[in-house]
């Protein structure tokens, strides 16, 4: 992250150019007032007066451009900062979004980038900008009378000190304030993504009081949190109004005295309001201040703990041959293994099954297989190079994959069969979908291909949403197919068509594997694995693990002979 500002540091260092003549032109007021109080009014001068009129509309004209300019300066340093970490901070994402414990933080991860790309973009860091030449203001009063400009001292130190202050006494409040409001949207996230369970299971009011116990925690934090800074900026601005009035009382009294000019008092106390302005707004915005600060310690943090995975060469297109040697996998953030000493091998043209009851360890050796959670002990090899040899992109298109809980996103259904590309291939979407034997399936849709589909909360049905995620796996002819509970939702066609697509597999070559605890989907398995308690028990030819694991071992492979032979 440190890199990535430092390479915009031109825009900051521009930016700051800037604010060096717009504070210079700051002078402009202060200066009119004094020429037009001592000179003007006194030698009645007209034609003094409209120059200098004129040049002061000159002055603030430039001075209104080179403040427009250093925004977008700003601005766009900003947009810079993020569109540079925009691809980091979303990569990180999707890998730490892999660790069940640790979800919510990538989450908050992308909104940290956010925050501070809202810092950039908002006035206060012009206010931050301008404050160095708070001292500057404060030392010109001198000029005037030292007594003014030991007042003007002492206001911006009596400033600072609050300043100072109000980060000390809110930061913990904004932190708090934060996560509170952190928790209440997370839950209310959770509560979206499961409504039907809610409504079905008559959860909507317990869930409802939940929620909003959370969600009047967060703004109680929030409320306290803005009563701290709204007193600070209170306190502040009165403060240096006060203040003002002090200096235009002092500077009277010395007028009185004849130790100075009245354009002088004047222009003494717009200059104190002028230096005090900055300390002023970043009083008042200083929450936002905060919340950046966190948000990019919080961020710097989750970057630090996702290092970018290192590039690696590309291999070529490996053979469909996979074999796991003493495998062991502990799932990130356990502490012990759920899946031990696992030993298997699948060749060319072949299916295999992984047979066993839920909890068993199917789907971590699914996750294993696929490259998502890493060996604690043993290897895994796709034709004959281990999987962390393959860029993980890579990887992904030479592995289907259907999972238990199938995911479409927004988009149409070719963009879904074609994993999201932009430009889909339309000959191998369609390709992809015959396999799937999908195709009449959509063409059967309003729009076919081009029907759009808003996630997993489009009109399809479950068997429907799994087609067309069997034809995502296979799009780009994959050489490996691993499914997970494949038919959990498909009825005897959407079986049928599943044997079917693992059948052309197999004729094509390449190889599956299909982890059920269903008869009917084994059907195309010439092999079968057993796994109970994260081990594989037996690992055989179909039949020869059916006759010695089932007792009714005759009915099953009656029941799938008519699809499998």
């Amino acid at each position: 992250m440190r890199n990535v500002r430092n390479q915009g540091i031109a825009f900051l260092a521009l930016a700051f150019l800037f604010s060096i003549f717009v504070n210079l032109l700051m002078l402009t007021g202060p200066l009119f007032m004094l020429q037009v109080y001592d000179r003007v009014l006194g030698s009645r001068a007209v034609e003094t007066l409209t120059a200098l009129f004129l040049l002061v509309a000159l002055l603030y004209a430039l001075m209104a451009m080179l403040d427009y300019a250093r925004g977008r300066i700003v601005a766009r340093f900003g947009a810079r900062f993020q569109s540079q970490l925009d691809e980091r901070v979303f990569e990180a994402t999707m890998r730490r979004s892999l660790v069940p414990q640790v979800r919510s933080a990538p989450a908050t991860a992308l909104r940290d980038l956010e925050t501070i790309r809202t810092l950039c973009s908002s006035p206060v860091l012009l206010a931050v900008m301008d404050i160095p030449w708070t001292p500057v203001f404060l030392g010109a009063i001198f000029i005037f009378h030292p007594l003014l400009g030991w007042l003007a001292v002492a206001s911006g130190v009596l400033l600072v000190m609050i300043a100072l202050l109000n980060q000390a006494l809110t930061s913990r409040k904004v932190a708090e304030a934060q996560s509170a409001a952190a928790r209440a949207n997370a839950f209310s996230e959770h509560a979206r993504q499961a409504a039907e369970v809610v409504r079905s299971q008559g959860m909507q009011a317990d869930v409802t009081r939940r929620w909003l116990n959370q969600r009047t925690e967060a703004l109680r934090q929030s409320i306290s949190a803005s009563d701290w800074t709204g007193s600070f900026t209170s306190l502040t601005k009165s403060l240096r109004l006060f203040l003002q009035s002090a200096m235009l009382a002092l500077g009277a009294w010395l007028v009185l005295q004849n130790e100075m000019t009245p354009g002088a008092m004047i222009a003494g106390s717009i200059l104190l309001g002028r230096a005090l302005a900055p300390v002023e707004q970043a009083v008042g915005q200083w929450s936002l201040v905060e919340r950046a600060r966190t948000a990019w310690n919080s961020l710097n943090r989750f970057l630090d703990h996702t290092p970018p995975e290192e590039q690696r060469i590309r291999l070529p297109i490996p053979k469909s041959q996979l074999e796991a040697k003493s495998l062991t996998v502990i799932p990130p953030g356990a502490t012990a293994p759920t899946l031990r000493n696992v030993n298997l091998k699948l060749e060319p043209g072949k299916a295999l099954g992984v047979i066993g009851k839920s909890g068993s360890g199917k789907t971590t050796l699914a996750k294993a297989l696929l490259g998502l959670w890493r060996p604690a002990a043993g290897e895994i090899r796709l034709g004959g190079a281990t999987l962390d040899q393959y860029n993980p992109n890579d990887l992904g298109s030479h592995i289907g994959y259907l999972p238990q809980q199938v995911t479409l996103f927004n988009g149409t259904v070719a963009e879904n069969i074609a994993r999201m590309s932009e430009n889909p291939d339309s000959e191998a979407v369609v390709a992809a979908a015959k396999k799937a034997k999908a195709h009449e399936l959509i063409l059967s849709l309003e729009k076919g291909y081009g029907t759009f589909l808003e996630g997993n909360d489009s009109q399809l049905s479950g068997g429907q949403k799994q087609r067309i995620a069997l034809a995502r796996a296979l799009y780009g002819d994959p050489v490996l197919l691993i499914l997970d509970e494949p038919n959990s939702a498909l009825d005897a066609d959407g079986t049928e068509a599943l044997n079917a697509a693992v059948r052309g597999l197999k004729e094509a070559g390449k190889a599956a594997i299909i982890m059920t605890h269903r008869p009917q989907a084994i059907s195309e398995c010439d092999d079968l694995a057993v796994v109970e308690k994260g081990q594989v028990v037996r690992f055989g030819s179909r039949d020869e693990v059916l006759n010695a694991m089932v007792q009714n071992a005759g009915a099953i492979k009656r029941k799938l002979s008519p699809v499998g032979e």
